[in-house]
């Protein structure tokens, strides 16, 4: 695969499946096309494209770095005070949404991604 060519590449995505259907759990993880899937019971397996993958998390990331740009913004005209870091932990959805797992989420352990953001040394605080 040349480096052109990876939006167009399908990603297996294993999901946990509802309780509804009396499913338990399951775990997330990333198979390129061609290879075996690993199924328990309890899981759910889809294909998800990897441009839309890709899409959706440069959605949400451009919708977290709005949010925080906001709350530096207002941290910097109560204070002296200065955001340097975020971690924010992730999931994939069976459908390539992607969700900000909150506090006291247990599948936090289970396939999530976590996302650390650092403010770059050379930048300043936003005023």
């Amino acid at each position: 695969m040349t480096n052109e060519n990876w939006q167009n590449e399908d990603l297996w995505i294993v999901t946990a499946s509802s309780p509804d259907n009396g499913l338990q759990s399951g775990a997330k993880g990333g198979f390129p096309s061609n290879s075996p899937t690993v199924k328990d019971e309890g899981t759910k397996d889809s294909r998800i494209n990897a441009g839309m993958l890709a899409k959706q998390m440069s959605h949400f990331v451009g919708v977290i770095s709005g949010v925080f740009t906001d709350v530096q913004k207002q941290i910097t005209t109560q204070g002296e005070l200065q955001l340097d870091e975020i971690t924010l932990t992730v999931e994939i959805g069976s459908e390539g949404e992607i969700k900000w797992l909150g506090t006291g989420v247990k599948a936090a352990g289970k396939g999530a991604i976590e996302l650390k953001f650092k403010r770059s040394s050379s930048q300043s605080p936003v005023n």
